[in-house]
């Protein structure tokens, strides 16, 4: 795994080794990173189930003023942290260890406004997809031309609408797929 672009471009970053991740793709990052464009600088990037860290890292090197990555596993914790040395981020990046929607629950609390949400449960496991959609749609965590980006199996049927949320852009990608979703005011 590298960083694809970026103040980090090309530097490598350390792998799963035997933790049970399914990191995204260097093309599937490469492509998210493309649709996103310039839009990163100076974003608040959540990188939820983040695994390696790579999405979030990828945000970094682009140029998100801040990541804040959410993780349930100590180890891939330990990972994420890992990572971030090597590559000497000391500031801009935040890991909470915790479930998804405890560490959302955590942002919310605090008062925090995300221009991109990251998700990348894990594929088999449908239901939390869509439980960390909906709270997402009923929180106030997402800037008003923010974006909630969902990568899924591309034989996962998400749902096209929630209250709030909408998907505006579905990507497929091999096996892969990435869903986007704005809220619909801001459509």
């Amino acid at each position: 795994m590298r960083v694809i672009a970026g103040k980090f471009r090309s530097r490598r970053l350390k792998g799963p080794g035997k933790l049970r991740l399914r990191p995204t793709s260097d093309r599937l990052r490469e492509t998210l990173f493309n649709i996103l464009g310039s839009t990163v600088e100076g974003s608040l990037f959540v990188d939820v189930f983040a695994g390696t860290g790579a999405i979030g890292i990828e945000a970094i090197s682009r140029g998100a003023r801040e990541t804040v990555f959410i993780e349930s596993h100590a180890a891939s914790a330990r990972l994420i942290r890992e990572n971030l040395n090597a590559l000497g981020v000391r500031e801009g990046a935040e890991i909470i260890e915790a479930p998804a929607l405890r560490g959302l629950e955590k942002l919310a609390l605090r008062h925090r406004i995300a221009d991109f949400v990251f998700l990348d449960p894990p594929y088999k496991d449908e239901e939390e997809h869509v439980r960390v959609l909906e709270f997402l749609d009923e929180s106030h965590l997402l800037d008003a031309r923010g974006l909630v980006i969902v990568e899924h199996s591309n034989k996962t049927d998400l749902p096209e609408r929630f209250n709030r949320l909408e998907r505006v852009r579905l990507v497929e990608q091999g096996d892969a797929a990435l869903s986007f979703y704005r809220l619909a005011a801001a459509a």
